[in-house]
C-alpha cells in the first residue's frame, strides 16, 4: 500500500478487535440456548482486550449501558484481559470456539497487533458482528510546549527526530503508533528514525505528556479533549477529513499535510458459533444502534457513526488486515 492508500486510512485502516463467547442472543431477548423466549439477553460476557479507562473499555461500557437501558440485555459482565496489544484477548476469544455468550470489543489496534506480535490467533478466525464507530486522532503537545503550531513541531522533528520523542497509547501497529509513522513519512522523517514511546492506556499517556516525558503525542480525540478544554494540553491538528466539532484545531490537510487517518472500533465473536446466533447478535446491536440513546452516546463521546454488520463488516476486516499488513511492511514494521 503506497502513497494514495497510505494517505487515506479510514477508521479501520489499522487494527481490529474481537470477541464473543457464550450463547448468542437477539434483540428479542434470551440467550442462544434460550432463544425461544421473549425478554432481554442474559449471560453475556463482554471482553475488553486492554486496560480499564481505554478507548475500547469506554466503548464497551457504553454498549453495555445502552443495551441494558433499552432492555435489550441485562446483567452484562464487562471484563478486561490485557496483554500484547489485544492479542492475549484475541487468543482467548479464538479459544472460545462455539461460545455464543461472549463478545469482544476491538478495533484498529488489534488488527496491527496480530502482525506486530506474530499472533497465532488472527482476526480472520473470529466471527465479525459489527463495526460501531470511528474517531479521529489528535497531534497534541503540553500547554507550555515551545511548539505552537504543527509547522513548529515538524521543523524540530525533521532536524532531530531522535530527540523529539512521541508518545502513544498503542503498541506497534496500533492507531497511536501508525499515526506518527505515517505523519513522519509525509513530512520527510524516516519512520525508522521516529522515537516512539508506548504507554499502557490513555491515562498513562496523558501523564507522560504533562510530565514532559514526550515532546508530543498521537492519540484519540476522546483521550485528550477534556485536558485540552482545561488548558493542560494543546491540540495542534486532527487527522480527520474535516475539523472535529468542539475541538479548536485544524486538520492535517489544513496544515498542508496530505494525510487523513481515523481509528475505528467494533465487536467480534468467537469462531464456530451458529449462523442463527450470529444473526441474533447482529439484530441486538442493530436495535441498539438505531436507538435515540446510542445517537446521544455518539454525540456525547464525539464519535462518528460507522456502522457495518455481518458480511459487510467481514469484508471490511479482510480489507483492513491486508491494508495494515501492507502499511507495516512499507514502514519496515512487519
Amino acid at each position: 500500500m503506497r502513497t494514495a492508500s497510505l494517505r487515506k486510512l479510514t477508521v479501520g485502516a489499522v487494527a481490529a478487535g474481537l470477541v464473543l463467547t457464550g450463547c448468542g442472543t437477539t434483540a428479542e431477548g434470551g440467550s442462544a440456548s434460550d432463544s425461544g423466549k421473549e425478554g432481554p439477553i442474559t449471560g453475556l460476557r463482554f471482553m475488553v482486550p486492554n486496560s480499564a479507562g481505554s478507548g475500547y473499555d469506554t466503548t464497551a461500557r457504553e454498549v453495555q449501558r445502552v443495551l441494558e437501558d433499552e432492555n435489550l440485555a441485562k446483567g452484562i459482565e464487562v471484563f478486561n484481559l490485557e496483554g500484547a496489544g489485544g492479542t492475549v484477548g484475541l487468543q482467548r476469544l479464538v479459544n472460545e470456539k462455539g461460545n455464543a455468550d461472549m463478545l469482544m470489543q476491538m478495533g484498529l489496534g488489534v488488527v496491527g497487533a496480530q502482525f506486530s506480535n506474530q499472533s497465532e490467533a488472527t482476526l480472520d478466525q473470529t466471527t465479525p458482528v459489527a463495526k460501531l464507530i470511528e474517531e479521529a486522532e489528535a497531534i497534541v503537545v503540553p500547554a507550555d510546549s515551545p511548539y505552537k503550531t504543527l509547522d513548529d513541531l515538524v521543523t524540530a522533528w525533521k532536524a532531530d527526530p531522535g530527540n523529539i520523542p512521541v508518545g502513544g497509547a498503542s503498541n506497534p501497529g496500533g492507531p497511536d503508533h501508525l499515526t506518527p509513522m505515517l505523519l513522519a513519512q509525509e513530512v520527510g522523517v524516516k519512520p525508522t528514525d521516529v522515537n516512539y514511546v508506548a504507554y499502557d492506556g490513555g491515562g498513562e499517556l496523558t501523564a507522560g505528556i504533562l510530565g514532559g516525558d514526550v515532546a508530543f503525542a498521537a492519540t484519540g480525540i476522546g483521550e485528550v479533549a477534556e485536558s485540552a478544554a482545561g488548558g493542560k494540553v494543546r491540540i495542534l491538528a486532527v487527522t480527520s477529513e474535516r475539523p472535529v466539532e468542539g475541538v479548536d484545531a485544524p486538520t492535517l490537510t489544513d496544515e498542508g499535510v496530505d494525510l487523513v487517518f481515523a481509528n475505528w472500533r467494533g465487536i467480534v465473536a468467537p469462531p464456530g458459533i451458529k449462523d442463527a446466533d450470529t444473526q441474533k447478535w447482529i439484530d441486538a446491536v442493530t436495535t441498539m444502534h438505531d436507538s435515540d440513546a446510542w445517537t446521544k452516546t455518539l454525540a456525547d463521546q464525539g464519535w462518528t457513526d460507522a456502522f457495518l454488520t455481518g458480511d459487510e463488516f467481514s469484508s471490511f476486516l479482510d480489507d483492513e488486515s491486508s491494508r495494515v499488513q501492507s502499511v507495516m511492511s512499507d514502514l519496515g514494521l512487519a
